[in-house]
């Protein structure tokens, strides 16, 4: 069995055009280490870090991306700023999530003269079930490793397209990183198994988690929906507290880029362990624990099996 440690639909943007574009102007790509800007290579730019990583590893060296946002963004709530806007005008590509994630964002793509992909093309949508957005697709689609497989089959494509000498190394490197993607979907489908059925559920803050839960087998239950309204109700929050007690979940999680207060008042009333963070929208700086896409899923992955698998104290 692998051990992986060994190795806003939802939120509008009223800036206004003249400060996008002095914003533009005035910023570096990251993703361009050197720091030295345009080497010649295209440049890919992708809405927020778990995009830009998935792309680089495509990629490989044959591209510059850049992610818009930075380490730790919330990505629903994001209100961009001039330090913050990561870009530069000369962009050959933008990549996006879509399924509404990032509306804010229309601003930007209406005025940068670069094609555009949506790499959750495809993607068969769970809607989100409650809240001020219910019955629209809920935009995690990212975080099921089987989802995921549709994301690298799209940057491959968008990539091969911009740059179609690359069309070789770009199915190459797909290929190999959809292995180790799907090797963390086996982990998780292998080791709950072995979690009793009434506690096969993850109870986390936000609704992120829709189509892994899916993917693993696991009933999903939330507080909020999505981080846009993240206040959960007094009756929510009852059914939540209930349905952990009548099931015998062990644990409950919370994400990396929202206050838990809320989540740990359920594990005190109910016993259950509240474990994580998990992470989602963001990944961590490069010394941080989920530097990568690929550590977020293993991350992820290992928390929850850890968390299901626990003993009720």
């Amino acid at each position: 069995m692998p051990n992986f440690k060994d190795r806003a639909p939802f939120h509008r943007w009223s800036a206004a055009p003249l400060v996008l574009a002095l914003a533009l102007a005035a910023c570096t790509p990251a993703g361009d280490p050197s720091g030295d800007g345009d080497d010649g290579r295209p440049l890919v730019l992708t809405t927020f870090t778990v995009l830009a990583d998935m792309v680089a590893n495509v990629a490989g060296d044959r591209v510059r991306v850049a992610s818009l946002t930075r380490a730790g963004a919330e990505i629903h709530g994001y209100e961009p700023v001039p330090d913050d806007l990561v870009r530069g005008q000369d962009a050959d590509l933008i990549l996006e999530n879509g399924l509404g994630l990032e509306a804010w964002f229309a601003q930007f793509t209406e005025r940068v003269d670069a094609p555009t992909a949506v790499l959750s093309e495809g993607v068969r949508t769970l809607p989100i079930s409650s809240g001020d957005y219910e019955g629209e697709p809920n935009p995690h689609a990212w975080m099921s490793p089987d989802n995921a497989l549709v994301y690298v089959d799209n940057i491959r494509d968008a990539l091969t397209g911009l740059d179609p000498a690359g069309e070789a190394d770009y199915a190459a490197a797909a290929d190999a990183y959809k292995a180790e993607i799907t090797e963390v979907g086996d982990y998780l489908e292998e080791e709950l198994a072995a979690v009793p059925e009434p506690a096969r559920a993850l109870v986390t803050c936000e609704g992120a988690f829709s189509y892994l839960a899916r993917d693993a087998g696991l009933t999903e239950m939330y507080l909020w929906p999505v981080n846009a309204e993240s206040q959960a109700t007094p009756r929510r929050i009852a059914e939540v507290t209930r349905f952990v007690e009548d099931n015998g979940v062990p644990a409950v999680f919370c994400e990396s880029t929202v206050n838990d207060g809320t989540q740990r008042s359920v594990a005190r009333s109910t016993g259950a362990e509240l474990a994580g963070p998990l992470y989602v929208d963001s990944l961590s700086e490069a010394d941080g624990p989920v530097p990568t896409y690929l550590d977020l899923l293993r991350h992820d992955a290992e928390t929850i099996v850890a968390g299901l698998s626990g003993a009720r104290p």
